[in-house]
């Protein structure tokens, strides 16, 4: 009881000024903008959010932006509070997983009596560690979270069952853990692997032991890889997979470089920014020294596998959580994303735990509280950047200044402000800093648009949906100057193409039926 409480007084702590942070990027669309989660009583339409939506696929997640708009509607205070509930709930069952795993018979002897302890500091560390802020306070990222809260039950019931006298009552509860988490993210299909990996190395001793006593739980485990197949229909529509314009080989180079900066930033969790760009390996020779790193960290896990050891245990747990969206199935707009690490850096802290404490004992303490201080106020510095719209993109626009996308963002920021010039100035940047941008054109076109200049903003919507011909905001702002031009035709027609793309795309229904009551 008392190690909860101060664990949950260490997260509180630490995201206490979160509370207040705008809905900013896919925030907009994933809640603003979506009306399936308008109505909680008309269950079947949120567990069945569109498959080119950002939340499609999802069901639990969309639930729960259900249930925060039934409290709060779009006040942000509710989708915060619970993003925060569910990290920490997280964190106590990692707690609960460290602390029973150091007493089991492998590793009692040497750390059984400072379990405790060592538990209260690995989820602490986990918990205020800067890089979860991409998890945590950007709301929309709540599917990893949720998806990490299931993925740690699941291995939480796996243990107590694997220890209890009535052992069925727990198995069932992790099958079901990990069922409900492929509703929130597919990335927990490789929890399964994972429990055999733990069954093997610290309780079982062997695969076929382990697959001999436990088999009937695998079997359930794997079940869920069926529920995962049905939910990745329409995955492509929503940036992941081939035929996007990346190929397997560019993807996988990438990725080399980007697990790399993972390691970096777990360690030193330096200028954290909400949008890593796309920036693509061009040959493998640019990426040979992340490739090295890799191969001898693989290497070393998979030796560490064979004979059995902790580490073994805790190197795979890292890469294989990375596997579904580090290795060679492209995800084409965000091939980097820091909210990835939020499960794999729990590896990454009992490793270091354990190992400070092993070279030095008790006196880690002070070592561990210094740490647990230090990066508690380094995510409170990072939850301040999250405060306003435009102080989040402009600080993204300081540690990245040649990402276009930023510039982008620091101009639509400063559009909802009134101040038009300083906004053009920014898009014209973006633009300068990458042609292939369809938002610099849109950013542009509001700009025009706002000071009164329609016949030079459809241009720029022209060239935006001539680059992106999905893009329903393109569309949309076409049909808004079409209708202020007084061509209502072919105003009609770019909110249609607008609705065609996304359905439920409210401001074109709603522009529509404004066209529709003035013709009639």
């Amino acid at each position: 009881m008392v190690a909860g409480g101060i664990i949950i007084l260490a997260g509180l702590m630490s995201y206490s000024n979160s509370f207040a942070g705008p809905f900013v990027r896919d925030d907009v669309p994933s809640i603003v903008q979506n009306s399936t989660i308008r109505h909680l009583e008309k269950i079947g339409s949120v567990l069945n959010p569109a498959q080119n939506s950002l939340v499609g696929g999802r069901p639990l997640v969309n639930l729960s932006y259900a249930l925060n708009y039934a409290i709060s509607g779009t006040s942000v205070w509710s989708y915060h509070v619970l993003n925060l509930l569910i990290h920490l709930l997280a964190g106590l069952i990692l707690f609960g997983v460290v602390r029973r795993t150091l007493l089991l018979p492998p590793l009692q002897r040497r750390f059984g009596q400072a379990a405790l302890p060592l538990a209260i500091v690995v989820t602490i560390l986990w918990i205020v560690h800067p890089l979860q802020t991409d998890a945590v306070t950007y709301i929309s990222e709540r599917a990893e979270s949720l998806m990490g809260l299931f993925y740690l039950l699941t291995l939480y019931g796996f243990i107590r069952g694997a220890s209890s006298s009535t052992p069925c009552r727990w198995f069932a509860f992790s099958a079901t853990a990990c069922c409900l988490g492929v509703l929130a993210k597919e990335v927990i299909v490789t929890a399964p692997l994972i429990v055999l990996l733990y069954d093997r190395t610290f309780i079982s001793g062997s695969f076929s032991e382990a697959w001999r006593k436990h088999r009937w739980l695998y079997w359930a485990l794997l079940g869920s890889w069926l529920l995962t197949i049905r939910l990745l229909a329409g995955i492509n529509d929503r940036g992941v997979g081939y035929g996007l314009g990346i190929s397997w080989w560019t993807y996988a180079l990438t990725e080399c470089r980007v697990v790399a900066q993972y390691l970096c930033l777990a360690f030193w969790p330096h200028s954290l920014v909400i949008d890593h760009g796309t920036s693509w390996a061009k040959n493998a020779r640019e990426i040979v020294p992340y490739a090295c790193v890799l191969v001898l960290l693989m290497v070393g896990t998979t030796i560490a596998l064979y004979r059995r050891t902790a580490v073994g245990f805790l190197g795979a747990w890292v890469f294989l959580i990375l596997t579904p969206t580090s290795s060679v199935v492209p995800i084409a707009f965000e091939p980097m994303g820091e909210h990835r690490m939020y499960l794999p850096l729990a590896a990454l802290v009992v490793l270091f735990v354990i190992g400070v404490y092993s070279w030095i004992g008790q006196k880690s303490v002070i070592l561990f509280s210094i740490l647990a201080v230090t990066m508690g106020l380094a995510t409170r510095q990072r939850n301040d950047d999250y405060r306003t719209e435009i102080a989040l993109w402009t600080d993204q626009m300081h540690k990245r200044p040649e990402n276009a996308y930023a510039h982008v963002m620091v101009g639509v920021s400063l559009l909802h402000l009134g101040r038009t010039a300083e906004a053009t100035e920014q898009f014209q940047e973006a633009e300068r800093l990458d042609q292939t941008m369809d938002m610099q054109f849109k950013g542009i076109g509001v700009g025009l648009l706002r000071n009164g200049q329609p016949t030079e903003a459809i241009k720029y919507f022209k060239a935006a949906v001539q680059m992106k011909p999905d893009s329903i905001v393109g569309h949309y702002y076409l049909g808004i100057i079409n209708a202020q031009l007084g061509m209502l035709a072919n105003a009609t027609a770019e909110f249609n193409k607008a609705l065609s793309i996304d359905p439920n795309f409210e401001p074109a229904r709603a522009q529509l039926s404004r066209l529709n009551n003035h013709n009639q």
